[in-house]
């Protein structure tokens, strides 16, 4: 039995629709709908990126909260640069909000932080996984309609 989708259209109804459609239109839809579930594919990397290096920040914190006052560690500046330099206050980081800006937080704030935006992260994943799960069935769907029409209209011999 077809259950309702977003926007109250059943399976059912939807797959009727298609089936309505020109191999035009179908082509246009299909050509669409893929290009949709690419975006939404590159989304849900760019979100698992983001995701763990929220992980690895928060790893950081975990591992600067325990170092004492006065300890000798390398400061990265870029991803490949890595200065010497001491830990003068244990308890106070930069956190990076985006676009180039730094907030100072205390180390609990900056791990709460952290905590907070990979659950945001997570929520905004499983919600554009199914978004393209959905999308990916409708694909399928005119792609499967698409060949059977181009199946009827040829010659058979």
């Amino acid at each position: 039995m077809a259950s309702p989708s977003r926007g109250g259209i059943t399976q059912v109804a939807a797959r009727s629709e298609m089936e309505k459609m020109s191999l035009e239109q179908l082509k246009a839809l299909k050509e669409q709908v893929d290009l949709e579930v690419n975006l939404l594919q590159d989304s849900l990397n760019n979100i698992r990126t983001a995701i763990n290096r929220l992980d690895i920040a928060s790893s950081a914190l975990n591992d600067l909260s325990l170092r004492p006052k006065g300890k000798k560690m390398l400061v990265p500046l870029t991803a490949s640069l890595y200065v010497p330099g001491t830990l003068d206050e244990e308890e106070k980081v930069l956190v990076d909000i985006g676009t180039g800006y730094f907030v100072e937080k205390t180390m609990a704030e900056g791990k709460d932080y952290c905590s907070r935006k990979i659950l945001l992260l997570k929520s905004n994943f499983d919600q554009l996984l199914e978004l393209a799960s959905k999308k990916k069935s409708v694909a399928d769907e005119a792609g499967a309609i698409l060949q059977a029409k181009l199946k009827q209209l040829a010659p058979t011999t």
